[in-house]
């Protein structure tokens, strides 16, 4: 049913914005990686968020327990599930919007799916709470990679509701750092305006949409098949299954179809004795394999479905033309979780393909 993610790294994802808990089941997870709650306690709170409430106004504390899997602070090679409560849903909003479809959320592609059994509360499976399951996976994925082969993922913003960065000379550790900030973009000026941006447009009853980045360390070479197992194919599926994501592009993307070839090409080079790409226009893969670049991509996000602003949609119980205005809680944006979510998808990416090219061992002895 679309809730199973990966080859040999493999994550299943269960739960409902407004039901009890979310959360995941990691399968082949090496053994002897070491994993405590604070590595996925320090990834959830990234996502909340709650320096702005108009990002987060349920500001879950959430509260987890890993169930399985690890023991005295090491995976055990057997599957890890984790389940993260549901404290701070208020369903009463949604009684109302029951078979009366949001414009631009997924409620009336379930109601076509699954007909009335479907849970419209919070937008259930289609909401951007089912993120937070890909965080959990994300932080045991991220712990794996970096222990067994040394590579880090990081993601920011460079736009936020037509709010754009104007510096192109940051570092992976800059990245890392903008999450210190109110708002993860590297130039300071971009946060205060999109900050006022965002406040703006909690007043209007509106949302707006973003842009995000991102980026790892040096990727060894030889992850991805050459035709349909692609590298960049899988990372793309994976972003591209986050809800609220309606577009990618790796290295310069788009901007290349506008170049010639003699601009886009990457000349190769020698550097520290082995080829090396001399710019990475590309984003760290050719044939959608990788060459022992960083992987680097973009991902736009749509503006948050749910307004306070007044939208036609259709009484499906009576099959008539009606009106709904949004009454409950929202993110003005679901940008700045939802590249959250694009680096867990990435790690979780990277882990699986590694362990299909047997760079990363079922144990990791020390």
């Amino acid at each position: 049913m679309g809730s199973v993610f990966g080859h040999v790294f493999r994550v299943v994802t269960f739960g409902e914005s407004h039901g009890p808990a979310v959360g995941v089941v990691v399968d082949g997870v090496p053994a002897g990686v070491t994993l405590d709650e604070s590595l996925i306690r320090r990834e959830l709170e990234r996502r909340r968020f709650c320096q702005l409430p108009i990002l987060n106004p349920r500001c879950e504390d959430e509260e987890f327990q890993i169930l399985s899997g690890v023991k005295d602070g090491f995976t055990e090679g057997t599957p890890i599930a984790v389940i993260v409560w549901n404290r701070r849903a208020i369903s009463d909003y949604y009684n109302e919007l029951w078979m009366k479809p949001r414009p631009g959320h997924a409620d009336l592609a379930y109601y076509l799916k699954f007909g009335r059994f479907y849970d419209h509360r919070g937008g259930g499976r289609a909401s951007g709470r089912e993120t937070v399951a890909r965080i959990v996976a994300g932080a045991i994925a991220k712990a794996v990679l970096k222990q067994a082969i040394n590579v880090e993922v990081a993601s920011h913003l460079i736009e936020l509701g037509g709010v754009a960065i104007s510096r192109e000379d940051y570092t992976f550790e800059d990245v890392v750092r903008s999450w210190e900030k109110p708002l993860p973009m590297v130039d300071d000026e971009a946060v205060r305006r999109a900050v006022d941006v965002l406040v703006n447009t909690v007043k209007e009853g509106d949302s707006v949409g973003g842009i995000g980045e991102v980026l790892t360390t040096e990727v060894p070479p030889g992850l991805g098949e050459p035709v349909f197992d692609k590298l960049r194919a899988d990372l793309a599926k994976a972003v591209m299954s986050i809800g609220s994501a309606v577009g990618i592009e790796f290295g310069l993307g788009f901007r290349l179809a506008r170049m010639r070839g003699s601009e886009a090409n990457d000349q190769v080079v020698l550097r520290d004795g082995r080829p090396r790409l001399e710019t990475n226009r590309v984003g760290g893969t050719l044939g959608g394999m990788s060459i022992g670049e960083p992987i680097r991509f973009r991902v736009a996000f749509k503006p948050t479905p749910s307004i306070r602003k007044v939208q036609r949609t259709v009484d499906l119980e009576r099959m008539v033309k009606t009106a709904i205005t949004f009454r409950g809680r929202y993110d003005v944006s679901t940008a700045p979780k939802a590249i959250l979510a694009a680096e867990a998808m990435t790690a979780i990416v990277l882990v699986d393909h590694a362990m299909r090219a047997g760079l990363i061992p079922r144990v990791i002895r020390r």
